[in-house]
């Protein structure tokens, strides 16, 4: 990878504490690029400030809070001057069946996973206006593939997906770029964490290849990496997404079918009661969204490096 591709440019990454985004900004830094780090975490937070290479600042925010986001924003165009870049990347997941997952944890996921999509594009889109910068939606495979037992994320995703082709035509002609990233099963802790149950790790991998692979976290981001440089309208994170777009209006029937098979094959581990009969969000980053959201209530707050 080629360095100083973004120097000078001011990066906004949301869920910057761990997995994709703590990889992003790390490797968005790499290339010149000043970081403004957003998350819940304020440790881990921290922790990757001190790894970069470039001028950062971290704030500990709930992207769902509007107020809480809007301060973020003001506060750090005040300290950089600009914001060019900004990837709504943070998220959670949960898994189940509808009428038996944890009715706040899937709740939740689409408030994090969209509504806060939403929030942080509207804190910092006067910025981006100004810059005619750019604009990553973190989206999914789960945006184009419904899947059982994920109707939460698939939900989820699949607006965040649809909100940002909308914001694209929307501030296109104020010079401001809009893309959407697509990851497969990537390992990060929400896919692992995931994965310690059983019934929805027998799930993937009984997916048809190669969606029931887990792909590596460092080529993942490099592809966002390079999509960001480019301001392109879609990135792949894994190379066979692309070719999903072509076939996705053919996808839900096959789920359908496909899934009712697995369901009543899975039916007896599933009933009320039993593991796996409901799910609160997975990995370390939901647990930290629980913990969060059970302390002292949204927060915001700041700390510079």
């Amino acid at each position: 990878m080629r360095a100083g591709r973004l120097d000078g440019r001011v990066a906004v990454v949301t869920g910057a504490a761990r997995g994709v985004g703590e990889l992003l900004a790390r490797k968005l830094s790499a290339r010149g690029a000043k970081l403004v780090l957003v998350g819940l975490e304020a440790d881990g937070l921290k922790a990757v400030a001190g790894r970069l290479h470039t001028e950062c600042g971290h704030w500990y925010a709930d992207v769902t809070d509007e107020a809480a986001m809007a301060r973020v924003a003001a506060e750090a165009v005040e300290r950089f001057g600009r914001v060019d870049i900004v990837v709504a990347n943070a998220g959670v997941a949960t898994g189940g069946f509808v009428d038996g997952s944890d009715p706040a944890a899937w709740r939740r996921v689409i408030e994090v996973n969209l509504i806060g999509s939403a929030v942080t594009a509207r804190a910092f889109l006067p910025a981006l206006k100004r810059s005619r910068g750019y604009f990553l939606q973190i989206a999914s495979l789960a945006a184009i593939t419904p899947a059982p037992m994920m109707s939460a994320y698939c939900a989820s995703k699949s607006g965040a997906e649809a909100f940002a082709h909308c914001l694209r035509a929307e501030v296109a002609h104020q010079g401001v770029g809009v893309g959407v990233g697509y990851l497969s099963w990537t390992d990060t802790d929400m896919v692992r964490g995931a994965d310690r149950d059983d019934v929805l790790r027998e799930l993937r991998q009984r997916l048809p290849w190669p969606a029931n692979r887990t792909y590596p976290l460092g080529p993942a981001v490099d592809r966002l990496v390079v999509g960001i440089e480019r301001r392109a309208p879609h990135v792949y994170a894994q190379w066979w997404l692309r070719g999903t777009q072509a076939v996705r209006g053919w996808i839900p029937g096959v789920i359908a079918t496909a899934g009712a098979r697995e369901m009543r094959r899975l039916a007896p581990r599933l009933a009320p009661g039993a593991a796996g009969a409901g799910y609160g969000l997975v990995g370390a980053g939901g647990a930290a969204d629980e913990a969060a959201r059970g302390g002292a209530g949204t927060r915001a707050g700041t700390e510079r490096n």
